[in-house]
């Protein structure tokens, strides 16, 4: 039976990432001494936004990092808002007496700026950030597992990436693929790595979760 959920944020909790994206090339390029592409910021992904800003930037990587924050804050308007039916879904976990945290490979200062906006600051029973140097996700994992003292069989991770696959195989925990803002050919991909376990809607994931997790 599953006792803890875990979501990843960006592209999971809302579709975050062309803002992202977009933040990252206005902030960094003046730095970097070219235009960053999306796939220049996309090869960075994996770690936090120091590590990203780190990999691209040779000098003056916290000015780029002080301008992130200011233009990722401004970014967050009224219309970025939590994908519909995700706040309902954590908040029916969480009154079955599910465990619900959060594994992001954001730092914490953006995953607080998003996560006021959102008003989620208080929905998670744990939070675990990034690193500059390496993708921790699978280390959080592990210790959630301990913190919670639960059996992988009885933990699950919701992310959007690949790299949330490999992860969580690491560990032997099994992740849900959140492919509702996929494309067919992503679709596809992540149906070949992660079969039967990718959901192309939050409705399908409340489903299986429902009975997965003995929702009443």
């Amino acid at each position: 039976m599953i006792k803890l959920v875990a979501f990843d944020l960006d592209g999971t909790i809302a579709d975050t990432i062309p803002m992202c994206i977009e933040a990252f090339k206005q902030a960094v390029s003046p730095y970097a001494s070219k235009i960053l592409s999306e796939n220049d910021i996309v090869k960075t992904f994996g770690l936090n936004e120091e590590g990203m800003i780190k990999e691209v930037v040779s000098e003056d990587w916290e000015k780029a990092l002080i301008d992130f924050y200011v233009i990722y804050k401004e970014m967050h308007t009224v219309y970025i808002q939590p994908f519909v039916g995700i706040r309902e879904l954590i908040t029916e976990l969480k009154k079955n007496s599910i465990i619900v945290s959060l594994i992001t490979g954001k730092g914490q200062r953006s995953c607080d700026i998003t996560l006021h906006h959102f008003e989620m600051e208080a929905l998670f029973n744990s939070i675990s950030i990034g690193s500059p140097d390496r993708n921790t996700k699978a280390e959080s994992m592990t210790e959630l597992m301990s913190k919670y003292n639960i059996q992988p069989a009885e933990m699950v991770y919701v992310g959007d990436e690949f790299s949330d696959i490999t992860a969580c195989s690491k560990v032997g925990i099994q992740c849900l693929s959140a492919a509702w803002i996929a494309s067919l050919s992503k679709m596809k991909k992540l149906e070949k790595e992660n079969q039967g376990y990718v959901f192309s809607s939050i409705k399908s994931l409340h489903s299986f979760l429902k009975k997965e997790a003995h929702l009443v």
